[in-house]
């Protein structure tokens, strides 16, 4: 039987925290919370909890430094929830290391889908135009095991969070191919992309960064303009 997933929400309303953990209780996962950046960092650390629900405005360490001082270690999914309507929040957070944001006030029922969402793998495409197996594609010195999600670069691993591997895992599979920004967003968020909505592209950006893709000139992961990104298939 698969054990329920670790959910840690982090938010300095007393209140509102119990609210959520009590209405995330109700569909079988398992719930904590705590109310201050520093409390949350070692219970990341020490409890890796599936999923942490991170609260950007936290007194004294605050949300962006939470995430910050733990990405390079954890790579579990987190969900920033952000001040309504404030995108510099939000591009703020995902450029930190956030997997996803909301805009608070949160509704229960629009959270629980988001969780659920980002808990789910991404099945990326069938196709693929690199040397592979089913769980195993190695192209451009880089080897992606999607059975125990890890990659390696010129045979040093790398550590990506579970959104960057999502996202480089289905390039992957369809390198060689420009993919939108809109079917990419739609494979990793299962939602519909705005035309304000920036998670993608910063996520790119991370992942070039981690891979040691030249952000200036990529030949990695490359820009295609007006069409999306292309990872490249290599030699």
């Amino acid at each position: 039987m698969t054990s329920p997933a670790k959910l840690l929400v982090v938010d300095d309303d007393v209140r509102l925290c119990e609210m959520i953990a009590s209405y995330l209780s109700n569909y079988e996962y398992e719930v904590s919370s705590c109310h201050s950046g520093d409390v949350a960092i070692e219970l990341i650390r020490t409890t890796a909890p599936d999923l942490v629900i991170l609260d950007l405005m936290l007194p004294g360490t605050d949300g962006l430094s939470v995430c910050r001082a733990v990405r390079n270690d954890y790579l579990g999914r987190i969900l920033m929830l952000t001040a309504l309507d404030d995108s510099a929040d939000e591009i703020a957070g995902l450029e930190t290391g956030a997997d996803d944001y909301m805009a608070k006030p949160v509704s229960p029922r629009l959270l629980l889908a988001r969780i659920r969402t980002l808990l789910r793998r991404t099945d990326g495409a069938t196709t693929s135009n690199s040397s592979s197996t089913d769980d195993k594609i190695a192209l451009n010195d880089i080897a992606i095991d999607a059975s125990s999600r890890s990659v390696t670069v010129q045979g040093s691993p790398i550590k990506l969070s579970t959104t960057e591997f999502d996202l480089l895992w289905l390039m992957a599979k369809e390198s060689g191919t420009v993919l939108s920004r809109e079917h990419l967003h739609a494979s990793i968020y299962r939602l519909d992309l705005s035309p304000t909505d920036r998670r993608i592209d910063l996520l790119v950006s991370r992942l070039r960064r981690k891979l040691g893709d030249d952000s200036t000139d990529p030949q990695l992961l490359k820009t295609i303009r007006g069409k999306g990104y292309l990872l490249s298939p290599g030699q």
